[in-house]
């Protein structure tokens, strides 16, 4: 026989759940049909911001490449100190080994003198502070002791020149993550940005870049300003065998490069060592100030902080790699983004 139960009623507070979550729905469909739609950028609006983020993450990669330089400068001085601390206390081992022989000498004939006692029970620094037993010992002891405290000097100097760069090389790396970050910030912002144009607005700024790096790629009208010297010269030659490469940030060739890691490869190329950031590249050789003065060659900055830097190519041009979503290039002088500081004559 078949049940005839009633169906189960939803109990109070279930239905008092849907009920809000229904009027939740509503008031949520109400407010976004009344809400005016978010203003969208056009797409001039959207490349100037995503310029002005470029020229930031150049900024930090400057900052970041300074703090990579300096990383790796701490981890070759530590690793001399210690490697010098090691000999050392092979060389200090020998020594107290050999007064440890003319202790064992002395016992032979005769027994070992209170002086030399004293020694082999205490701190050698200890021992020389009691200058009214330096008489009872004899000049080869006196040397071999001198020698020991001096050793132990020595050592105690560098453990501590060690810890200090040790502290040092911390703060960098936490530097040099930060900085990174920031960069990867600026380019995922970016990147963020394009996202919210359409497929044909992406491909219209993407076709107006390639056709930049193409035409200024090419062989351009250089006019004929003479090289800054020969190894100039061939730091700019160097350098034109780059052009089309990608700017990577943190990059030093040969197939890819930030704006610094191009100046540096060049001029390595020539035989010539520069710094690896353009804010320390901007402190060797002769500045010169004025535009008519650069020679093929010349290193020149732009922006207040120094942050970008290039090869003079002559005729108001330069030789550099500009930023994100660029190749090496050609570019006039007049359109970098920031003011020509001064050049270097390396």
């Amino acid at each position: 026989m078949a049940s005839h139960r009633r169906p189960k009623q939803p109990s109070r507070t279930r239905v008092t759940v849907l009920t809000t979550a229904a009027a939740a729905a509503v008031a949520l469909s109400a407010n976004a049909a009344n809400a005016a739609p978010s203003e969208k950028l056009s797409k001039d609006e959207v490349k100037a911001k995503v310029d002005k983020l470029y020229e930031q993450a150049e900024q930090a990669t400057e900052k970041y490449n300074g703090a990579k330089e300096k990383q790796q400068k701490l981890q070759k001085e530590i690793s001399t100190i210690q490697d010098n601390v090691a000999r050392g206390q092979e060389e200090l081992n020998k020594l107290r080994d050999g007064l440890g022989s003319l202790a064992t000498a002395q016992y032979r004939s005769g027994g070992i003198d209170a002086s030399v006692q004293l020694f082999l029970s205490s701190n050698p620094d200890d021992y020389l502070d009691k200058a009214s037993t330096l008489d009872q010992l004899s000049s080869q002891q006196v040397d071999a002791l001198k020698k020991i405290q001096d050793k132990q000097r020595e050592l105690a100097q560098e453990r501590a020149e060690a810890t200090e760069k040790l502290k040092d090389l911390s703060a960098t790396r936490t530097e040099l993550g930060n900085k990174k970050k920031e960069v990867q910030g600026k380019l995922a912002e970016a990147q963020k940005l394009l996202n919210t144009l359409t497929a044909k607005e992406k491909a219209q700024l993407a076709e107006k870049e390639q056709r930049a790096n193409r035409s200024s790629t090419e062989r351009v009208d250089l006019g004929d300003a003479p090289p800054a010297s020969g190894r100039a010269q061939a730091a700019f030659s160097a350098a034109q065998t780059r052009l089309g490469s990608p700017y990577v940030y943190g990059a030093t060739g040969p197939s890819s490069f930030d704006c610094s890691g191009l100046t540096s490869w060049a001029y390595a190329q020539a035989g010539v060592s520069i710094p690896r950031t353009s804010e320390a590249q901007a402190q060797i050789g002769t500045k010169i100030y004025n535009q008519s003065d650069l020679k093929v060659g010349d290193l020149v900055f732009f922006f207040n902080d120094l942050h970008h830097v290039g090869l003079y190519a002559g005729n108001g041009q330069i030789l550099h790699a500009p930023r994100t979503g660029t190749v090496v290039r050609y570019e006039s002088m007049t359109t970098i983004g920031g003011p020509f500081m001064f050049g270097v004559r390396v």
